[in-house]
């Protein structure tokens, strides 16, 4: 009956241990994302403002 118990609490450890590593590799993917993200708000270019009136006028003939 000893043997039932054991079994049992190593099967309850193994599934503790496996819920934290599930844990610390979802705040890994957090962050990654956190400075992916970072990294592209950091590097993304400011809009080009126009330049005279280029493509300003259309001329559009029926």
């Amino acid at each position: 009956m000893t043997e039932g118990i054991g079994a049992a609490a190593s099967s309850q450890g193994y599934e503790m241990l496996s819920v934290a590593l599930a844990k610390t590799q979802q705040k890994q993917e957090g962050k990654m994302t956190m400075q992916l993200l970072q990294s592209a708000i950091t590097s993304s270019p400011a809009a080009a403002s126009p330049v005279g009136n280029l493509g300003q006028n259309i001329d559009l003939r029926v």
